[in-house]
């Protein structure tokens, strides 16, 4: 069993059902997951805010990432990642956090990266949880369900991983009704 937080400060306004704002638009909630949190989910958050923003839908979503162990909690994402992300136009600005209990019920989707990362948020997961956890990877229109952990290899890792967040940014994005 993996230990998380109970508590954490950036998520104490947790809500356990969408909420409606001010044009009277239902909040979606998705965080992404993987392992630490500075390469696979802050990529897949970053692909994903930039896909809604310039779907024009952004106010729409709270996006966030987080990892299932806290080797890199406060860290930049990793310098590659962000550099993948740049050299395709997409702006990244991330700490590392690792997932907290609030997460399974503050977050619609909890979206993680691989069978490990399922695994261990399976273990996680509070009682009475209202997140849909799945593998960000069932999305993929290619059916690559793993994203693969670019950390130990090449460039060549991280920009297969971004090819993979936007395909299935886009289809998750259709699944749930936008175009």
């Amino acid at each position: 069993m993996i230990p998380i937080p109970t508590t954490q400060s950036s998520l104490i306004e947790s809500v356990l059902t969408p909420v409606m704002d001010a044009t009277s638009t239902i909040t979606t909630k998705v965080l992404f997951v993987c392992l630490g949190n500075i390469c696979r989910s802050t990529m897949a958050e970053a692909v994903f805010n930039h896909a809604i923003e310039k779907r024009g839908i952004a106010a729409e979503f709270e996006v966030d990432s987080a990892g299932t162990a806290s080797y890199h909690v406060g860290s930049s994402p990793d310098k590659r990642s962000a550099e993948t992300c740049r050299k395709n136009g997409v702006p990244m600005n991330h700490r590392a956090r690792q997932v907290c209990t609030e997460d399974f019920t503050k977050y619609h989707y909890i979206l993680c990266m691989d069978e490990e990362n399922l695994r261990d948020l399976k273990d996680m997961v509070p009682r009475g949880y209202t997140a849909t956890i799945k593998m960000f990877g069932t999305y993929d229109p290619k059916g690559d369900r793993i994203i693969k952990d670019p950390y130990y290899g090449g460039q060549g890792g991280f920009d297969r991983n971004f090819a993979q967040c936007t395909r299935c940014t886009d289809a998750f994005l259709e699944s749930i009704g936008y175009e």
